[in-house]
Order: C-alpha cells, then structure tokens, then sequence
C-alpha cells in the first residue's frame, strides 16, 4: 500500500503536527503504571518506527511491520533493531514481551471480525505474564463522515509534498483516497494510495481483546483523541 508514499510518509506526518516522542513517553507512563518492571517491547505494525525510535530509550525493543516499504524506511532508520516482515494476525516470533503496542490505528485495517480477533490473539500471545497491551482503535462508526475532505502539505530539502484526500463509507466500512503530488528537482510525480478500514465500536474492540484473556481498559482520549485500549495479560 505505502509503496510509493512510503519515503514521504514521516515528511507529511510531522507536518500534520505527529509527536512520536511525546506519544512514547505517553504509552511508556501507561505501561510502567501498570507493569513497572517491564524491559521488553514489541511494536506491531510498527511502520516506519517513529515511535520505536524513542520507546528503544525506556525498553528493548522489536518491531513487526507488513509492508515492504515502510519495513525499508524503519530499517534505515533504526540499524541493530530486530524488525521483522509479518501480518498482525499471524505473526509468530516465537517469545513473549513485557509491553506489546499497535498504534496509530493500525488495527484498524482489520476488516472483518475474524480479523480483528486473530490480530488481538496473536498479540496477547506474545504477551509474558501480567504483560501490558496497548491498541490505538481507528474511528469508531458514529464518528465517521461520507464526503469530508482533507488538503495537507509539506516541504523539506529538496522535496515539497502536496496531498488532499475524500471519505466514504459502505456500512461499518470506510474508505478514503489520498491524491499526492510529490516535486523534487527531477520533476513531479503524482499518485493515488486507497485505504480501506473497518469502523469497529468500542465495545466490539472490547470484547475482542478480552477474548484472549486479558483484563480490559478503554481510554476514550489516548494519544491523539481517538482513544487507548489496554490490556494487562494474567499472570501464568
């Protein structure tokens, strides 16, 4: 998906006002408030590793990511992590971690509820004992628009980067094109990069992770406005 947006991706996103070192110490406050002793930490679909960058300060930390691209851009910029290729709903690493994080509503990608339930598994078990789980959610159904509309834009050393997107929505669905126009000195390229993803409720991100045995927490605000779910696996 991220394959031609992927080396614009964090231009765009700082632009746009994206704190990953301040989102760090938030999810890192959360984790050590309720397993303090934690040193270990995977981040699933961890993308480009903005917020790996500065959870690797408080934690060990590894990564999982699905596209090609964004996995390129983390590896550049993270050398000696240990970031590996995988889907959130099958990944296996074969060992268990203090801290598992899916932020920035990655889990949202998750379009059927066999999904979501699968991807909420695989990371509960790759949670050690009274392990602390955190998922930002994507919007949930009531708070979804058909036919807004976005422009963004941002420039660094020789790149300017321009991008406007519209939303839809077919039922607990939506969709949403990003338009790019990206200019460097050799000329503009111009491309269009769809997302689809499902709008689950809170009650059914809920329930899916409580599924898996863990004791379940939901902070409407979060990082960003769009909440927190956290989970704190039982002890063995």
């Amino acid at each position: 998906m991220y394959e031609l947006s992927a080396d614009v991706y964090d231009l765009m996103h700082r632009a746009r006002g994206k704190d990953y070192a301040a989102e760090a110490v938030q999810v890192s406050g959360r984790m050590r408030a309720r397993k303090a002793d934690a040193t270990s930490l995977l981040d699933v679909a961890c993308g480009t590793g903005g917020h790996l960058l500065h959870l690797r300060n408080d934690f060990s930390v590894t990564g999982v990511e699905l596209d090609p691209s964004m996995l390129e851009v983390a590896r550049r910029r993270l050398p000696g992590v240990e970031l590996h290729a995988g889907d959130m709903r099958t990944f296996d690493l074969g060992r268990r971690f203090d801290a598992v994080t899916c932020l920035f509503s990655a889990v949202g990608y998750m379009l059927r509820r066999e999904d979501l339930d699968l991807a909420m598994a695989a990371m509960a078990r790759h949670l050690a004992p009274e392990g602390v789980l955190v998922v930002e959610p994507w919007f949930h159904p009531d708070q979804w628009f058909e036919g807004h509309v976005t422009a963004d834009a941002a420039s660094g050393a020789d790149i300017a980067v321009a991008r406007v997107s519209r939303s839809s929505r077919v039922g607990n669905i939506s969709r949403f094109q990003f338009h790019y126009a990206v200019a460097r000195p050799e000329g503009i390229d111009t491309f269009m990069e769809p997302h689809v993803m499902g709008l689950w409720t809170v009650e059914e991100y809920g329930a899916a992770m409580r599924s898996t045995g863990l004791a379940v927490e939901h902070d409407p605000v979060g990082l960003i406005g769009r909440g927190l779910f956290i989970g704190v696996a039982p002890t063995d």
